[in-house]
């Protein structure tokens, strides 16, 4: 079993982990927690890490979360790990992946530091993300380590070419997506719509204008994470009102904090909404009506190729 990789996980992972391990046919090792009274963790390795290559499977949802993934990892090269792959379905902070006014903490580089701090094994540690809500993310960890980014494009293109016989109109909820979904129009081979709005305050936007025509269309309205809903439903309102016959929604992580999903639902302006697993929030709402994509496969393909 030393050959083997071994899978760690945080907790809102385990699920997930299980798929991975299932996959490339590694053992899944066992982690005891418990909390103290006054809030702090317990956390032990049972399994034994010495001269194996470890896999750790864990997403920055919160602070808490984070904390969990980086004192895994860094027990796990304590240890005596002689590989460590990190895979983040989720990595989060995207409201504060740059500075706009002078001051502010780009707190997605600051977690990116955190993590890139893990003593190094051996072999090397190596971060796995998915779909970051910016591309430059992966060059915010620091130090001799490698990072790969990851696309659910591949899931979008096998579920999406289904809709209303692959005849539709991929669209996105503003001009910050504009790229993403200009890119996933051109894989799936259909036209691509994009909102024009005009700030009307610091808090206020307004749709002035649609370049596409969209009118008695089906629409797939797509952006890579769902939180507030407040985008997608003024989006979605839009289109309709240009006269899209049928929407959709997509989005590669659901974050839906309490009552978004309620909220979004409640329009009644959706047939579907499809969301990917990289979330666990997603996965709770799998019995609600959202539909969930796996996503541990691509994760699995991408280990594969090193075990």
């Amino acid at each position: 079993m030393v050959n083997t990789p071994l899978i760690l996980s945080t907790p809102q992972y385990d699920t997930f982990a299980s798929e991975i391990a299932t996959e490339i046919d590694a053992e899944i090792g066992k982690i005891e927690r418990r909390q103290f009274p006054d809030g702090e963790w317990y956390q032990r390795l049972l399994s034994n890490v010495h001269e194996r290559s470890v896999v750790i499977v864990g997403g920055t949802t919160d602070d808490s979360s984070t904390l969990a993934l980086y004192d895994i990892a860094c027990a796990t090269v304590k240890y005596g790990a002689r590989r460590l792959d990190i895979c983040i379905p989720y990595f989060g902070y995207s409201t504060m992946e740059r500075a706009t006014k002078p001051g502010e903490v780009v707190t997605a580089k600051t977690r990116a530091r955190l993590l890139s701090s893990v003593p190094y094994a051996a072999r090397g540690n190596h971060f796995h993300l998915l779909d970051l809500h910016s591309e430059g993310i992966p060059h915010y960890f620091e130090g001799p380590i490698t990072t790969q980014h990851l696309s659910t494009q591949s899931l979008w293109l096998s579920r999406l070419n289904s809709l209303n016989g692959g005849d539709f109109i991929i669209a996105s909820t503003d001009a910050g997506r504009a790229k993403q979904v200009e890119r996933l129009a051109n894989v799936l081979n259909v036209d691509a719509a994009l909102l024009i709005k005009r700030r009307i305050s610091s808090s206020e936007t307004e749709v002035v204008g649609i370049n596409a025509h969209v009118e008695g269309r089906v629409v797939v309205i797509y952006d890579d994470m769902i939180r507030t809903g407040s985008s997608l439903i003024k989006a979605a309102e839009a289109y309709k009102t240009a006269g899209a016959r049928e929407l959709h929604a997509a989005c590669s992580h659901g974050i839906f904090p309490k009552g978004t999903w309620e909220r979004i639902r409640n329009t009644q302006l959706f047939t579907t909404i499809i969301s990917t697993d990289s979330h666990p929030r997603s996965s709770e709402l799998s019995d609600s009506g959202l539909e969930v994509l796996r996503t541990a496969p691509l994760f699995s393909k991408a280990l594969s190729t090193i075990f």
